[in-house]
């Protein structure tokens, strides 16, 4: 689970140059644009990463005039997101632990607060496009598809010091994944099941290519018994269509073959079978670390445009064959999101 607000220490400190009030504070891969004097390295401070979604609470009013939002899904609150002071990216939120009596004096650094402090995901409304009618939450076998970005976890770039490794381009659409278990044939958005009621345009697509037969015939000929394929949603009027695709597409990242996700070769060949794309693969290579040793090493590697002209989202980065990462308590993985992506379009 992802920890949108936690306690955490700042290691470094610096000034902005041509800046008065506003210094650079660095906290875990991220950096936050603070007011002066207020931290020093070493100190702890509850961390808000972007994409969350703050109460509305006094400690927070400061945020209304840049980052108040109102929507029927999310309620009222403020949400953080990326942003440019004097030059400078600031990516999430910092304060002091002191700002808020709920939590223990004593706290322990990397202490999850998130629902301490009433902080949730903020959600993109897109299921008028790539929605449909939900008929309940996502089956065991179909698990969400949140990646660890880096600088939530800088220590994951040593972990890829040992297995061979590769790139895949973060595609900007919409999660959504297809599966056969015990129960059956399941379609899915990000945190929901949909019902085959004609609502659901992923649903239409799944229907129009045949994917459920395929499926059914790929796991019977192959003796399993669970087999999940997870993928992102491209296509007009998703997430303004940076791909400029003219009709839908997807674009498949993960399978898992009875409960297990399968190295890349193993995928690219039952995505051949069946008729899939793969999301493309950039690079595939050994020692991540020596290649890219550090979080800024991958956010330039994490830059460029998509073949039809949109800035790309980012890059995600797993080992060939799956291996357990305990720093993360799942499989090794991990997205680089593009800071000229996220400026230019959150």
């Amino acid at each position: 689970m992802r920890k949108l607000a936690s306690i955490q220490r700042v290691w470094a400190v610096e000034p902005i140059e041509g800046a008065d009030r506003i210094e650079l504070a660095h906290v875990l891969g991220w950096q936050c644009v603070v007011n002066k004097g207020q931290f020093r390295p070493v100190d702890t401070a509850v961390y808000f990463e972007i994409d969350s979604f703050l109460p509305i609470r006094p400690e927070f009013e400061f945020l209304r005039n840049s980052s108040y939002k109102k929507t029927d899904i999310m309620g009222e609150g403020f949400r953080l997101r990326t942003m440019m002071f004097r030059g400078q990216i600031s990516q999430g939120l910092l304060l002091p632990v002191s700002q808020f009596p709920e939590i223990p004096g004593d706290a322990e650094i990397g202490l999850d607060v998130t629902a301490l402090l009433g902080v949730k995901k903020w959600e993109i409304e897109e299921r008028a496009t790539t929605g449909g009618t939900v008929i309940g939450n996502l089956p065991y076998d179909i698990p969400h598809t949140d990646e660890t970005r880096v600088q939530e976890n800088p220590e994951l770039i040593q972990a890829f010091s040992g297995p061979d490794y590769y790139i895949t381009t973060k595609m900007d659409g919409s999660s959504h994944s297809i599966g056969i278990d015990e129960n059956g044939f399941h379609v899915t958005g990000h945190n929901y099941e949909y019902k085959d009621d004609g609502s659901s345009s992923f649903y239409n697509l799944v229907k129009e290519r045949g994917y459920h037969e395929k499926l059914e015939q790929y796991v019977r000929d192959n003796g399993l018994k669970t087999l999940t394929i997870q993928g992102e949603l491209c296509a007009p009027g998703i997430q303004r269509n940076r791909l400029r695709l003219s009709r839908p597409e997807w674009y498949v990242f993960t399978v898992r073959a009875d409960g297990n996700r399968v190295g890349l070769e193993r995928m690219k060949d039952i995505c051949k079978a069946l008729g899939l794309f793969v999301v493309p693969v950039e690079e595939v290579g050994h020692d991540l670390p020596s290649r890219y040793p550090t979080v800024e090493a991958l956010l330039a590697r994490a830059n460029g445009d998509y073949p039809n002209g949109g800035k790309k989202e980012g890059i995600v980065i797993r080992p060939t064959e799956p291996v357990f990462c305990s720093l993360i308590s799942a499989t090794l993985s991990m997205k680089v999101v593009s800071n000229k992506y996220l400026l230019k379009n959150e």
